[in-house]
């Protein structure tokens, strides 16, 4: 697969994770294009921290509206019933328990599921955003990302980066493969059929622990 296809095939996995009547905060990047894959049958209510519950997916080219983006900058729509509000009760919102997923890239996650994602030493970024707030306030931490970063390992024993929190990852969602984070480690849960067990634990740090009941990655 190439970048791209690799993109939408990790938010394809990512919304499978999704419940009826979940809210759920999209991190800037990968993760928004989870909006666009959401499993029929299922509704869902999109939080984007910069002020709106109920978005919808990315509108189509030449229906963009220029004063509706979300947190990342990029245009979204708004689906009926959705509400608009300032940052602060935005973040009331998160910092009050009140969404239950939260999926975010990072730039590191390890073994203990801790996360590092916005701090690329000796580069200029934007800051760490909200992302301090929604792994500590969610119920539920997904991290999609692609699986390595130019051959360079991204799921490790430990974060050498500054970590934006401790211990607040549940799942990582990769093109190779589902981890979940446990007491006793990384358990690798599903794999994309296009990889071997070898080849998943090659591009990772970590030590991973494969579950008895593997399955293969589907979307």
């Amino acid at each position: 697969m190439d970048k791209n296809m690799e993109k939408e095939f990790i938010a394809r996995r990512v919304a499978k994770e999704l419940k009826d009547g979940d809210v759920v905060n999209l991190g800037i990047g990968l993760p928004t294009l989870v909006a666009n894959f959401i499993p029929e049958g299922i509704e869902i209510t999109l939080q984007s921290e910069n002020g709106f519950v109920g978005m919808g997916p990315a509108p189509k080219e030449g229906e963009e509206d220029p004063d509706l983006v979300n947190a990342g900058a990029q245009y979204a729509t708004i689906n009926p019933g959705g509400t608009f509000f300032d940052s602060a009760d935005s973040f009331l919102i998160i910092r009050g328990g009140h969404v239950d997923v939260t999926v975010l890239g990072a730039l590191e996650v390890d073994e203990k599921g801790n996360l590092a994602n916005w701090m690329v030493p000796g580069k200029m970024v934007p800051g760490m955003g909200g992302a301090m707030d929604l792994v500590t306030g969610a119920k539920k931490v997904i991290v999609a990302m692609n699986h390595t970063a130019k051959g360079s390992h991204k799921i490790l024993k430990g974060c050498k980066l500054p970590l934006t929190a401790v211990k607040c990852v549940d799942l990582i969602i990769t093109e190779m493969g589902v981890m979940e984070v446990t007491d006793k480690g990384l358990v690798l849960k599903e794999i994309n059929p296009e990889f071997t067990v070898e080849e998943v634990q090659n591009a990772t740090e970590a030590k991973l622990i494969i579950s008895e009941d593997l399955k293969k990655m589907e979307i």
